[in-house]
């Protein structure tokens, strides 16, 4: 086992019994809500997933060291402290662990240390992308390189609509990267249903995406597989007032000049006070709501494996 992981007990009796876990990220509880909602949030989404038959592992790096897993105490130490752990994407573990620091992980590392511990299975909110303007930023996120390499499957409500989402299908078909809509073919725009930009493949069961995996297994293809679950039809906002605070957001974060790993975190946050707080409940249902169906397709996994 890698010598800077420490896996919760409860996780690591879940996986060497067989039985199914589901990675979470930490940046979201750092970086992606206000503090207390953060904790409540991360602590229901793990009760969604225990309820739906699987063991939660919220990821982290904790003092250096890479955890796979949370105490309630732990998730609460990143919630209070918020915007003041560091994300840490790849290029910033080994200087967190060197240093003994914290990070909160974003979908990059997460993935990482998922695959570390023996994880295949990861839910979250949406993925990173290319931005808007990427053909003179370059600002492309570590995410879909991540994904071209590392083999964990990323159940998420789509990438995030403050991306570009054409260049971002584009970017995953070019890594070869398969991108599966969950009872849809069109691409989920995290807030919304639609996008207007069709997926690869429709898959309609938690079975038939634990097939996929193991699958993609079997024939030793590198590389992870990224699901789109769209937000729940009740907490689906109209495409044109989240498309109309996203575009004033994105206004408002060229004019004062934020970029890097800035970029998203400012972009949510404004985009959930331009509408009024509705985007943060949007946010945390679809990410609930993947979690469920991570739980329910890593339960199916394990069939596979046993």
């Amino acid at each position: 086992m890698n010598p800077y992981l420490d896996i919760h007990p409860e996780v690591a009796a879940a996986l060497k019994e067989g039985r199914p876990v589901v990675a979470l990220e930490s940046t979201i509880i750092s970086h992606g809500m206000p503090y207390p909602q953060n904790v409540e949030t991360a602590l229901r989404v793990e009760a969604a997933i225990r309820e739906n038959g699987a063991v939660p592992a919220t990821i982290a790096v904790i003092g250096g060291r890479l955890k796979a897993g949370l105490s309630p105490e732990e998730i609460e130490y990143f919630g209070k402290k918020g915007r003041a752990i560091a994300k840490a994407s790849r290029r910033d573990l080994a200087l967190l662990c060197a240093r003994g620091e914290d990070g909160a992980t974003t979908v990059t590392t997460t993935m990482i240390i998922a695959h570390m511990a023996g994880i295949q299975i990861f839910a979250t909110g949406g993925i990173g992308g290319v931005h808007r303007g990427a053909e003179t930023t370059m600002d492309i996120s570590a995410d879909l390189e991540e994904l071209a390499q590392t083999p964990v499957m990323v159940i998420c409500a789509g990438a995030k609509s403050i991306l570009d989402l054409g260049l971002t299908l584009e970017y995953l078909e070019t890594k070869g990267v398969p991108v599966l809509g969950y009872q849809t073919k069109e691409l989920p725009a995290f807030y919304t249903r639609q996008s207007g930009f069709s997926v690869d493949y429709r898959v309609d069961t938690p079975a038939e995406l634990a097939k996929a995996l193991y699958t993609q297994r079997q024939l030793g293809l590198k590389g992870g597989m990224l699901v789109t679950n769209p937000i729940p039809e009740e907490y689906s906002m109209p495409k044109e007032v989240i498309d109309a605070a996203i575009d004033q957001a994105i206004r408002e974060s060229r004019e004062q000049g934020v970029k890097g790993k800035e970029t998203t975190p400012f972009l949510l946050a404004r985009v959930a006070e331009l509408t009024g707080g509705e985007s943060l409940a949007s946010n945390i249902e679809l990410v609930l709501n993947n979690a469920r169906l991570a739980a329910r397709t890593a339960a199916e996994y394990c069939k596979l494996e046993s």
